[in-house]
């Protein structure tokens, strides 16, 4: 790599490579699991029910509903919501495309609406732009661990009689005004991948207040199927009937006993994240060309990713370099996300097109996330601020002559 270099006093190269983000596995995880293992119970157990409460209580709510994945918890959501051909979902341009595809799983039209570009939330004034009489759901993405506006998302919901649907999977712990993430809304949607607030390797969770969705989503995770295999084994029973058409959306007894473990450490993590957040933001005042996201007073942030955008006047244009750079460097970082309405098959299949939603596109071009999970150190912060700075330092005002 040859780069010029800045008079900043810092190491152009880590002595170690420090991912994005990274699961955080103890013995007592590994002790839990084990236990499973030498029980009668590896799937459908009594586990998938102990880790469905402990995730309602987290949650503020009475229902939780466990799945396989993320995108399975989005799936049943939508199908818990009867969504259909013909109804229309509002989603934003910002998120994992699994937040759209879900809609389209149900043969639903996604609608996608633009963001805040100070914090990359669905903008409620977008989402009131899109709203039809064919709006069905309103999905809000808690992007990066930040809570939505739900006071005025809720408002434009009812107004419009669409569901509003929480898609909380980077926000576990999180609150808006005071009320838990998981609670904000009709529906909300949790992930338990390796990268998220806590894991299970991969899961997923559903959280409601409605009785009447909790058991439609269950019977949805279970092949449309009204009973599982313990709860037939403990009536006594064989017979079970299928209503709908459902899918194998089961999360195991196993995936259920490491999430019961990580979310008992879950306010430890959450407070670490943030406290290294605060540290990304005290250093990163010192250099004018990188701009973190804003945080809104009125939230706690669960800060599952720490996103900054590079300055619009110069810097931004040379992102993929400066990514190479940081990437040669030990700083993992990565791009969350590509507008989903640029992806081929939304441009293909829905018409899409740039242009749809400017904010998303223009921040897109900009940002990066830094190395943020919880066994970092402050000092781990310091090293990676130091490597952007050079790098911030060696681009801003570059010719054409730079080689990576």
């Amino acid at each position: 790599m040859s780069r010029k270099r800045s008079t900043i006093d810092r190491p152009a190269v880590m002595d170690r490579y420090l991912p994005y983000s990274r699961q955080n596995i103890t013995e007592d995880d590994i002790r839990a699991v084990t236990e499973v293992l030498r029980s009668d119970w590896l799937t459908t157990g009594p586990k998938v029910e102990e880790f469905e409460q402990a995730v309602a209580e987290a949650s503020g709510v009475k229902r939780a509903v466990a799945v396989a994945n993320g995108t399975a918890a989005l799936h049943t959501a939508m199908f818990g919501l009867n969504i259909g051909p013909g109804d229309e979902v509002i989603v934003p341009a910002i998120t994992f495309a699994a937040t759209a595809n879900c809609v389209v799983y149900q043969g639903g039209t996604p609608v996608f609406a633009d963001v805040d570009p100070d914090t990359l939330l669905l903008d409620p004034a977008s989402v009131e732009k899109r709203i039809t009489t064919r709006t069905k759901a309103i999905i809000a993405v808690d992007y990066a661990g930040q809570p939505c506006d739900y006071d005025a998302l809720r408002q434009l919901a009812e107004e419009s009689r669409a569901s509003l649907v929480a898609d909380a999977c980077h926000a576990l712990g999180a609150r808006y005004k005071g009320a838990l993430v998981g609670s904000l809304a009709k529906l909300s949607t949790f992930s338990f991948h390796p990268v998220k607030p806590i894991t299970t390797a991969e899961g997923g969770m559903v959280t409601t207040n409605r009785d009447d969705l909790a058991e439609r989503m269950r019977h949805f995770r279970n092949h449309g199927i009204t009973t599982d295999h313990r709860q037939r084994e403990l009536q006594g029973s064989w017979f079970y009937e299928m209503t709908d058409l459902g899918f194998n959306y089961r999360l195991s007894d196993l995936q259920c006993a490491l999430g019961l473990s990580q979310l008992a450490r879950l306010d430890g993590w959450m407070a670490q994240r943030q406290a290294l957040a605060r540290r990304y933001d005290e250093e990163f005042s010192k250099i004018p060309e990188v701009t973190p996201l804003v945080t809104r007073p009125e939230v706690e942030h669960a800060y599952h990713l720490y996103v900054i955008r590079l300055s619009a006047n110069g810097l931004a244009k040379y992102r993929q370099e400066i990514f190479a750079n940081l990437r040669a460097a030990g700083v993992g970082v990565n791009v969350h996300y590509i507008p989903v309405h640029l992806h081929p098959y939304y441009q293909r299949t829905f018409e899409t097109r740039p242009g749809l939603c400017p904010k998303a596109e223009l921040a897109y071009e900009q940002i990066l996330s830094l190395p943020l999970f919880p066994a970092m150190t402050s000092s781990d912060v310091d090293d990676i601020v130091g490597v952007i700075a050079e790098t911030v330092a060696t681009f801003s005002g570059c010719g054409k002559d730079l080689e990576i």
